[in-house]
């Protein structure tokens, strides 16, 4: 029974792994017509699209993040909580949430660049800020390793939010398609911009809410309550954009609330 949890953890790192791998399949193809003629803008620059398979890694990464949450349920139901068990999710989590999703934004940024003049060529030394993000990521679990006073606020961005806001935007390219949207995504100062802010806040000490219930009474898990009916609402009205809109509300929620929680 001890080791039921540690199931849940490898599947965790499991799920991850197979994120990485669809994430870097294809790469970035080039789009043809029947005639077998590549597609080319008003520009006539040869249209580069994503992989298709890239949306897979956002399933297999929020797949990841279910396993994630049941892992320490599980952990709490069997009593079977370890340093073993920590250590180990946290291994787990920088691939599924760090490595995995910092793969996904490397597309993007490769997806950016291809729209240029000689796209195809971009120097790889544009495309590595990508990889801040698990570095980040690694550090701020490092830091929770550590420190005994996490459990009814967390210090920083926990890095399951930062992959989950990651993961939203191939299923938002793939099969949201707002116009405005798509066009945030194929810019590369907005995947710069990401990798900042996400770093920033994962690394920081800003105290955030943690989401465990003790109880389910409302005085006592107001803002949770909150942020559960937000999420709900953001779903219904921004589909897979609720994921990085309801986190952004997190986090505006968990700093109204910091003096009560503390």
């Amino acid at each position: 029974m001890k080791q039921i949890p540690n199931l849940f953890t490898l599947l965790n790192l499991f799920f991850g792994c197979i994120a990485i791998v669809f994430a870097t399949q294809s790469g970035l193809t080039p789009m043809y017509n029947e005639k077998g003629v590549p597609f080319t803008d008003y520009m006539g620059n040869q249209f580069i699209n994503l992989p298709e398979e890239i949306w897979f890694a956002s399933i297999f990464i929020m797949a990841a993040a279910v396993v994630d949450f049941l892992d320490g349920f599980v952990a709490r139901l069997f009593k079977a909580s370890s340093e073993m068990g920590k250590q180990l999710d946290s291994l787990a989590d920088v691939v599924s949430f760090g490595v995995a999703p910092s793969v996904i934004v490397f597309q993007f940024l490769r997806l950016s660049y291809s729209q240029q003049e000689n796209g195809l060529d971009t120097s790889m030394l544009l495309l590595l800020p990508a990889f801040i993000l698990p570095c980040a990521g690694a550090y701020r679990l490092a830091r929770f390793n550590i420190d005994p006073n996490q459990s009814e606020v967390f210090k920083g961005l926990p890095i399951p939010s930062a992959g989950m806001i990651i993961a939203s935007f191939p299923l938002v390219y793939w099969f949201e398609e707002p116009a405005w949207m798509l066009s945030i995504l194929q810019n590369k100062w907005f995947w710069y911009a990401l990798i900042i802010i996400l770093s920033w806040l994962m690394v920081s000490k800003l105290p955030l809410l943690s989401l465990k219930f003790k109880d389910f009474s409302l005085k006592n898990n107001l803002p949770k309550w909150l942020l559960v009916v937000v999420a709900i609402v953001s779903a219904v009205l921004l589909k897979w954009l609720a994921i990085p809109a309801t986190i952004a509300i997190y986090i505006i929620v968990s700093l109204i609330f910091k003096n009560k929680s503390a």
